[in-house]
């Protein structure tokens, strides 16, 4: 069996028809739509780490990265980010270096630049890998510099910050000379993927991971993508995140970042649907499993907020959607709504490969489960992002700081879940779930990261005493 993995960045699961449809509107997603109706769907599928760099440590070894004993990281050549912003850990085994061993010809395509900064090292066990530049704040190019009257086509003069600046200048820079469809990201990646299937029609057997950085901002599409979701616009278009709580005066500005969050979407689809054909047309999809997830999603508006964060934690950022497509569509169709991790995405690959890990994995195949319609093995799912993890379990969401403070849980079951933070109702779940969380740390959180916790402001609304002993 030849598998395929495909990952796209910030991908929320309500845009994806599958799943419904986000609170601005419907979302065109055809291809997604077809690969859907010939997949196993999963409904409740969650990061175990977050954000970027920290989910793929996780999805590419199968091994917790929360609570990131070794994560403290200051490399140079990147940013300091958030616990677990770093390479992979020299003593876990990829995915791609079991394969590889396995007898599985590997590849990786990809433009997510942060896997291939200095000192990163997530091509490892790749037979090819293609790294295409340009993505963000990628230093792919130096020149020529946008002029104000250029700015301002691509950011509100009122939100113009030194930072804001800087990201757009770099974004658009990057994109200077790409005229036509088929020079934005999603194609060139999805391009590129079938051009390898291309080159490699003699492998007997094959994994092929995907990483499509699109729809992570900036939200670029071609105009007649953007047409689909709002009228044309003399204005600025709205096409990073703020990475704040909004105002009731900024909906234009939440309506434009919708637009174009939703034309790249589509953006993806359609070249996704490109990729699916390819594999068709080499008669590929009677003998391989194809994959797709995200990492996590994005709030573009959802509870007053622009942005992703862990705290407090949301489920269009946390929830992420899983489609499983087995060779020939079998088990098309069908949901599963049993709690699973990226890292289980890790074991169910292996399973599927039959390949052995060296070591105990994190992660837990769901593939007879999901097949079979049985309970998950996880009763439960802790989420780990900085000093303040999350806890999910059928019935309640918890999140709060690894020194037990700043608690907020929510009752799923609830008609409006996250309006109202219950933790002082039932303080013992708090601190059951706090300890899960604990459990799932190794008994602890190092000392570095709790001082973390202390540093950080309370959420509105927490309970401060709820998941203390």
């Amino acid at each position: 069996m030849n598998i395929v993995l495909v990952v796209f960045d910030s991908l929320r699961k309500d845009c994806l028809s599958a799943y419904g449809e986000p609170p601005w509107g419907a979302v065109a997603t055809p291809c997604f739509d077809q690969f859907a109706r010939e997949s196993i769907v999963f409904t409740q599928f969650y990061p175990e780490s977050l954000p970027t760099l920290p989910a793929r440590r996780a999805l590419y070894t199968g091994q917790r990265v929360f609570p990131y004993p070794d994560g403290n990281y200051r490399l140079k050549g990147d940013f300091i980010g958030a616990p677990g912003w770093g390479p992979i850990p020299e003593d876990h085994d990829t995915l791609a270096e079991l394969l590889h061993e396995s007898g599985y010809r590997t590849a990786l395509v990809s433009d997510v630049y942060h896997m291939f900064k200095p000192s990163k090292n997530f091509a490892r066990g790749f037979n090819q890998w293609t790294f295409l530049r340009g993505q963000e704040m990628d230093p792919a190019r130096s020149g020529p510099r946008l002029s104000q009257a250029e700015l301002d086509q691509w950011m509100p003069r009122e939100l113009q910050t030194p930072e804001r600046v800087a990201f757009v200048q770099q974004c658009i820079i990057n994109m200077h000379g790409r005229e036509k469809e088929a020079d934005y990201f999603a194609p060139q990646v999805f391009t590129e993927a079938a051009n390898w299937l291309d080159q490699n029609h003699d492998a007997e057997r094959f994994f092929l991971c995907v990483e499509c950085f699109d729809p992570h901002e900036p939200w670029l599409a071609p105009p007649h993508y953007r047409r689909m979701y709002a009228q044309p616009s003399d204005g600025a278009q709205q096409v990073t995140s703020l990475y704040r709580d909004i105002t009731s005066k900024e909906s234009q500005l939440i309506s434009g970042a919708q637009a174009n969050y939703s034309a790249v979407v589509t953006l993806c689809d359609r070249w996704f649907g490109h990729f699916m054909e390819s594999l068709r047309v080499h008669g590929r999809l009677d003998d391989t499993l194809v994959v797709v997830m995200a990492d996590h999603g994005h709030s573009i508006g959802d509870r007053g907020y622009v942005g992703k964060r862990g705290y407090p934690s949301s489920p269009e950022v946390f929830e992420t959607p899983l489609m499983m497509r087995f060779p020939g569509g079998e088990h098309g169709g069908a949901l599963y709504s049993g709690l699973t991790q990226h890292t289980d995405v890790s074991a169910s690959i292996l399973e599927a490969a039959g390949a052995q890990p060296k070591s105990r994995l994190h992660g837990e195949s769901f593939l007879a489960a999901a097949v079979e319609n049985r309970l998950s093995p996880r009763q439960h799912a802790t989420i780990g992002w900085g000093s303040t993890p999350t806890v999910v379990t059928e019935q309640w969401w918890w999140n709060g700081k690894v020194d037990g403070t700043g608690v907020l849980l929510y009752d799923r079951a609830a008609s409006d879940p996250f309006a109202h933070n219950v933790a002082q109702n039932h303080p013992e779940v708090a601190r059951e779930l706090f300890e899960l969380a604990k459990a799932d740390a190794g008994g602890g959180f190092p000392e570095w990261l709790v001082h973390l916790a202390r540093e950080e402001a309370d959420a509105p609304g927490c309970s401060d005493l709820a998941a203390r002993r």
